[in-house]
């Protein structure tokens, strides 16, 4: 039905008693009051002569709601994306954050005696407050960096145009960004010079604008600009280049740290002090273009005198303290305050560890060392020969495979299932299977006990062992004491360890075998040990052997060192330890302790290409050895008086290294000399064959020497 169809149905409707519709149909024409038959017949007869309303007739009508319609869409729009920007821009862009630093405070570390080892992160301070500050200081900053900082609302369109038509008028690259967009860059946004990060500076400046005073938002960009120096913020600017509190800045001062945030590397006078100079007189000049000072003041102001202070005496990163550092930080708050932390390195270990690794005859090759107490307090680190060279720390981040110190897993999984040392296994080649791993040298048995198979690294007793166990149980052994890198199930090749690893890893679980009691997590600080009941939670979570697992297991790793291939590590005390070498030479290891040590060695290329003349029973056995002698000695003694002319010595003098005559190295070869109260024995090889010359009371005797290092994988496969 048309519209004026409708119209006169409505008419007639009233007519037949349903009088409001007609009323409100037709009063328009006939006034307020009832209307009788006369006027509806008029009515009706009127509407019969006319002719209907087209659709032309009635569209600006429809047009007009549209508009409506679409007018409200629009409004209703833009309320949303307002709604949904200041939700964005307080998740995004708190206010709070722009009061916070924008990188690491300083951090500086200490060793366990209080020696620092350490600096790292930036040199901060706390913020400024403009009410405090000379009225030249924040002003040279607005000269120089944003005049109409006061007059514009985050963005200053003559400043963007300005910027605009210098860079295409002439070779200088300006900016337009206000110190409003510029806090809301360094403090919210990266770096990166694109449209999108532009746009959201602009919307987050309106932002800070609409929030903040605008003396809040200069001392929340003062008290964090970069001014170079690795300096940040106003307040470490000025004592750093200065000695002062900026409170105190002489003007000249003043306006060269103002100059600074342009180009903080560029402009920094410690190192660019004429650069520096000279763009302070652009400040000056800025200054007395818009009236904060007269050319005679401008005139009188000259280049300010460097009084440096925090000037870098200590190396912002070690092996130690870069490994140490990721810890630290969550140990303290984010702040403005420089905060220093004792470590658990120790001083005088560090240095025993840096010795030996220094005159370790490794060639080319890189080595590594972690030294730690059983509770994983790590008390020396050597990531490699030179940290300035490579920064790379092979003890925490290089994943190499273990060799046969993973075979500590397959005896302690044997050990815990019910066998004994003195059970004997066979020693023969493997001639099953695709896996055939062989000994090094070709030295089998018909069998062999446990003992000598772990001793002599017998790497065909390993699988067999690894096998009658089950893979199962020996990875559940390596997970509990805390080895978490991928260990294929089924893998006879795992016993022999050619899962990868790291030294640090290794070496904790070294630790928690010397402890009994793990798994042992490597740190770097002392850790609290918290009331009864964080100390039951964290006991809940820790295993341990029983007594004769751990006595049997000790007594494996003791045989290595005192008869099998781990004699070059011989101490004079109680020693435990296994030596690695994984397949063609690629890797050397021996990790092993003593006393309330325990020390992982690793020596190999960064390439994976094969050592030279080099397994885990020679270099790092010896490595380790040099270590242990003389951290297991203790702290150096005061020095005794000097004796004089008149001073009788009281008896015979005595060679200061007696003790360590013990056990000698005489050549890179493994050649070892022990003197004991009995006789002299040196230990060597003749033609890659070990023996051993011994001379006592009874004369010279040449008797068979142990294998170096029997743990050697074939090129057909192992370990």
């Amino acid at each position: 039905m048309s519209p004026f169809d409708s119209w006169k149905k409505q008419g007639r409707a009233g007519r037949e008693g349903d009088g409001h519709r007609g009323y409100f149909a037709l009063h328009d024409s006939y006034g307020d009051g009832p209307l009788d038959d006369a006027q509806f017949d008029e009515w009706d007869h009127r509407l019969d002569r006319a002719a209907p309303l087209s659709d032309d007739d009635l569209a600006p009508a429809r047009k007009g709601r549209g508009k409506l319609r679409w007018a409200v869409r629009i409004v209703a729009g833009l309320i949303g994306l307002f709604i949904v920007l200041v939700a964005w821009l307080a998740v995004t862009a708190p206010l709070s954050k722009s009061l916070q630093p924008i990188a690491p405070p300083q951090l500086t570390l200490l060793a366990s005696n209080g020696t620092p080892i350490a600096r790292n992160g930036a040199n901060i301070d706390k913020p400024v407050e403009i009410a405090k500050l000379p009225k030249y200081v924040p002003q040279s900053f607005v000269a120089i960096e944003d005049r109409r900082f006061y007059s514009h609302w985050g963005i200053d369109p003559r400043g963007i145009a300005r910027a605009a038509w210098s860079n295409l008028t002439s070779n200088r690259t300006e900016g337009g960004s206000t110190i409003t967009q510029q806090l809301a860059k360094f403090t919210f946004l990266t770096p990166r010079q694109t449209l999108g990060r532009k746009a959201r500076e602009m919307l987050i400046a309106f932002w800070l604008e609409a929030w903040l005073s605008k003396d809040q938002i200069l001392e929340r960009y003062l008290s964090n600009a970069y001014f170079g120096d690795n300096a940040y913020g106003l307040r470490a600017a000025s004592l750093h280049y200065f000695s002062r509190e900026p409170e105190d800045l002489t003007r000249s001062q003043a306006a060269m740290l103002a100059g600074l945030v342009q180009a903080p590397s560029a402009y920094a006078p410690t190192k660019h002090y004429q650069r520096a100079a000279n763009r302070m007189k652009m400040v000056v000049q800025a200054e007395v273009e818009t009236g904060m000072i007269t050319r005679a003041q401008a005139a009188r102001i000259r280049p300010p005198k460097l009084h440096v202070r925090n000037r870098p005496d200590l190396p912002t990163g070690t092996y130690f303290a870069d490994w140490a550092l990721p810890q630290a930080r969550q140990m303290t708050p984010q702040g403005y305050s420089h905060v220093t932390l004792t470590t658990t390195l120790d001083a005088r270990l560090q240095s025993i560890a840096r010795r030996v690794v220094e005159r370790a005859p490794v060639g080319k090759a890189q080595v590594a060392l972690v030294a730690m107490r059983p509770n994983g307090e790590v008390v020396a680190m050597i990531g490699g020969k030179d940290y300035e060279k490579s920064p790379f720390n092979r003890a925490t981040q290089a994943k190499r495979q273990p060799g046969s110190t993973f075979k500590l897993f397959v005896y302690l999984a044997a050990l815990r299932s019910g066998m004994t040392p003195d059970d004997r296994i066979d020693n023969m080649p493997i001639t099953e299977g695709s896996y055939r791993p062989q000994n090094a040298g070709g030295n089998y048995s018909k069998t062999i006990s446990l003992e000598d198979a772990f001793a002599h690294s017998s790497n065909v007793a390993a699988v067999r062992l690894f096998k009658t166990v089950g893979s199962d149980k020996v990875i559940a052994m390596a997970r509990d004491l805390g080895m978490t890198g991928p260990m294929p199930a089924g893998d006879p090749s795992l016993a022999l360890g050619t899962a990868s690893t790291t030294l640090m890893q290794l070496t904790a679980a070294y630790a928690g075998v010397a402890g009994n009691s793990f798994p042992v997590e490597p740190h770097a600080f002392v850790q609290s040990q918290g009331g009864w009941l964080v100390q039951a939670w964290n006991w809940s979570k820790r295993h341990s052997f029983s007594a004769k697992n751990h006595a049997e297991i000790e007594q494996l790793l003791r045989a290595t060192i005192n008869n099998g291939t781990g004699r070059a590590a011989m101490l004079s005390v109680p020693n435990y330890g296994k030596t690695g070498t994984t397949q063609d030479n690629r890797d050397a290891l021996f990790v092993g302790f003593a006393g309330d040590l325990v020390v992982g060695v690793w020596v190999g290329n960064d390439d994976n290409t094969p050592l030279k003349g080099i397994h885990g029973g020679g270099i790092p056995a010896r490595i380790w050895h040099d270590f242990m002698v003389s951290a297991l000695r203790g702290p150096a003694p005061a020095p005794a008086p000097q004796p004089t002319a008149s001073t009788d010595p009281g008896g015979p003098i005595k060679p200061m290294d007696v003790p360590e005559l013990k056990d000698i190295p005489l050549d890179d070869k493994g050649s070892r000399l022990q003197v004991g109260q009995d006789g002299v024995t040196v230990s060597t090889q003749v033609n890659g064959i070990p023996i051993d010359l011994r001379l006592d009371q009874n004369g010279l005797k040449v008797s068979p020497g142990q294998p170096t290092d029997a743990n050697a994988a074939p090129p057909s496969g192992g370990n």
